[in-house]
C-alpha cells in the first residue's frame, strides 16, 4: 500500500517514520521540495490548490492523509473522488472554521468558552458590552501557534485589536481563567473502534506549544475528554488521529479547538506510549487495527523553538530522546523537540528541567494575557 500525505512538514515525516516498518510506501505533496519529509519519501510539487496536479498525486496512491489542517478543502473534495481521503473532508472544514468548531462542540454538549461572531466594528464593540474582558479577539481561519489572536485586558484594547485583525470574519470569546492546558489525542480505525491516549498537560509560550507532560492523572476529567473525543469522532464519522485541547477551569474542561490530524501535543508518544500517534493514525486509514494507547510511564516533551541548541549536552542526559527537524531557524518556527520518560511524575518535572535549562529556555508562560 502506498499511502499520500498531503503536506510533508515534521508531522508529515513522523507518520512516514511510523508507517514504514509496518510495509507501507509514502509519497507526499507540498509547495517545495526543501521541506521535513524530503529526507523519508518522495516529494511531489505543487500549489495546494492546484487540482490536476493534486489529481496526478491521488492517482499514485492507495489513500490519502495531510499533515497540515490548512489545505484547501476544495482540493481535499476534489481528490477525494480518486482515492480515499482520511480524516474525512467535512472534519477538515470543521477544524478550519472557529466559529463552525465552537457549535459543533456545543451541539454535542462540549463545553466551549462564552463568544460571539464578530464581522464589523460594532459587532466587536457589542461582544465585549455582551461579554466583558479580559478575552480574546480571534481570526476564524488560518490561525494557528498563537497567529490571528489579539488579548483584550480591557475594553480601551478593541481598537489596537480591530487594526491587528480587522477585515474579515472573526469571533470574540471571554478569556477562561484555566489552571492549566490539557489535550487528549484520540484515534477511529475504519471499523469504528476507538482508542484513547492519557490527557497530556501543556504549557505554552506567545501561543507557541512549549512543553508536554502525560500522563496527566485526573480519573474524573480522563473519562470527561474520553466521552467527549468519542462524541466528536462518531459525529465526524472520523478515520485517523484527532485532537482536542482543553482548558481546565474550575474542576471541568473547556473546549478550546480541535486539530483533525496528528498533533504537537502528543509527540510524547513515539517514546512514550506503547504505539505512537502517529503509527495509530496510519494504522487506521490504512486499514490495520490500532495499537494499544498505554503509557509506559510519565515523558515529557520540549519544542525547540526558533533555534537548535548544541546537541552535545543534551546528548549526554541519560534517556533523552532528540527529533531534528531538518528546518532552517527562524524565529517561532517549531525546529525540533526532546522527549524523556520517566519512572515519577517528579522525575519527568526535573527532566524538563534541566532540557530547558540546557536548551536556553528557562521559563514557561501559562498564557497570554497573565
Amino acid at each position: 500500500m502506498r499511502i499520500g500525505i498531503i503536506g510533508a512538514g515534521q508531522l508529515g515525516r513522523m507518520m512516514a517514520l511510523s508507517g514504514i516498518p509496518l510495509g507501507l510506501q509514502f509519497t507526499m505533496y507540498d509547495r517545495s521540495a526543501e521541506v521535513p519529509g524530503a529526507a523519508v519519501a518522495p516529494i511531489v510539487t505543487g500549489a495546494f490548490d492546484d487540482l490536476r496536479a493534486l489529481a496526478r498525486f491521488a492517482r499514485g496512491v492507495d489513500v490519502m492523509t495531510f499533515d497540515w489542517e490548512n489545505v484547501p478543502v476544495a482540493s481535499v473534495r476534489a481528490v477525494e473522488k480518486i482515492a480515499p481521503v482520511w480524516p474525512p473532508p467535512r472534519a477538515l472544514a470543521i477544524g478550519q472554521d472557529r466559529l463552525r468548531e465552537k457549535r459543533l462542540f456545543q451541539r454535542l454538549g462540549i463545553p466551549v468558552a462564552p463568544y460571539a461572531a464578530v464581522n464589523d466594528w460594532h459587532g466587536l464593540q457589542r461582544a465585549i458590552a455582551s461579554l466583558g474582558t479580559p478575552g480574546i479577539l480571534k481570526t476564524l481561519r488560518l490561525g494557528y501557534d498563537g497567529k490571528g489572536q489579539s488579548p483584550l485586558r480591557q475594553p480601551a484594547d478593541a481598537a489596537a485589536a480591530w487594526r491587528q485583525l480587522g477585515g474579515q470574519p472573526l469571533l470574540y470569546e471571554r478569556f477562561v481563567r484555566f489552571t492549566r492546558e490539557v489535550s487528549l489525542i484520540a484515534a477511529r480505525d475504519q471499523g469504528g473502534r476507538i482508542a484513547c491516549y492519557p490527557l497530556a498537560e501543556n504549557v505554552h509560550e506567545l501561543g507557541i506549544l512549549a512543553q508536554t507532560r502525560a500522563p496527566f492523572s485526573d480519573a474524573g476529567l480522563q473519562r470527561a475528554a474520553e466521552r467527549q473525543a468519542k462524541r466528536l469522532l462518531v459525529e465526524l464519522r472520523y478515520v485517523g488521529v484527532l485532537c482536542v485541547e482543553y482548558f481546565v477551569d474550575r474542576g471541568r474542561l473547556v473546549a478550546n479547538e480541535l486539530a483533525p490530524r496528528v498533533h504537537n501535543s502528543g509527540h510524547w508518544t513515539i517514546e512514550g506510549a506503547e504505539t505512537s500517534q502517529f503509527e495509530n493514525h496510519i494504522r487506521a486509514i490504512a486499514g490495520m487495527p490500532l495499537g494499544s494507547t498505554r503509557a509506559r510511564g510519565h515523558a515529557v516533551m520540549v519544542n525547540l523553538i526558533g533555534r537548535l541548541p548544541p546537541a552535545g549536552k543534551l546528548l549526554g542526559i541519560p534517556g533523552l530522546h532528540w527529533h531534528d527537524y531538518g528546518k532552517s531557524p527562524r524565529p517561532g518556527r517549531k525546529l525540533g523537540h526532546l522527549t524523556q520518560v520517566c519512572a515519577t511524575r517528579r522525575d519527568c518535572d526535573r527532566a524538563a528541567a534541566a532540557m530547558r535549562r540546557i536548551a536556553g529556555r528557562r521559563r514557561t508562560t501559562e498564557s497570554p494575557l497573565c
